[in-house]
């Protein structure tokens, strides 16, 4: 059992795939502070605002017109410390055991023997006429 699941894990999709939903959930923190932190300030800048940190007021008096430069340097920084992380804790090791089973040192997914297909289909076969039988 343990084998089929390593197998499973081990086929590069499955592996592109959570690497993408991980990249992904990153990535929309940054886009929501640049939207949230820059985009809605210059459009509320109509108005006027004055905060603390590392922020621009655009126009005081207005809590929307604040460009909070800390929130976004955060974000993007935020962003970088996970896609390191996903990249030398997942995609790195995966690629040296795929780089390893190219070169032959590890074997890759067994695939059935002969013997073992027509096990499973004579299996198949007593099981369904068992069943015809009844």
């Amino acid at each position: 059992m343990l084998k089929g699941f390593k197998d499973f894990l081990m086929r590069g999709n499955v592996i592109d795939l959570a690497v993408a939903v991980i990249i992904g959930t990153a990535f929309t923190a940054i886009v929501t502070a640049l939207v949230e932190k820059f985009i809605n300030p210059l459009i509320a800048a109509l108005g006027g605002a004055d905060s603390p940190g590392l922020t621009t007021t655009l126009v005081e008096g207005n809590d929307k017109a604040v460009i909070d430069w800390g929130g976004i340097i955060g974000a993007v920084i935020n962003f970088a410390v996970i896609a390191a992380i996903v990249y030398f804790l997942i995609v790195l090791p995966v690629q040296k055991i795929q780089e390893r089973r190219r070169r032959g040192q590890e074997p890759g997914p067994a695939e059935p023997t002969d013997v073992e297909l027509l096990a499973e289909i004579r299996d198949l076969l007593m099981q369904q006429q068992g069943r015809h039988q009844r």
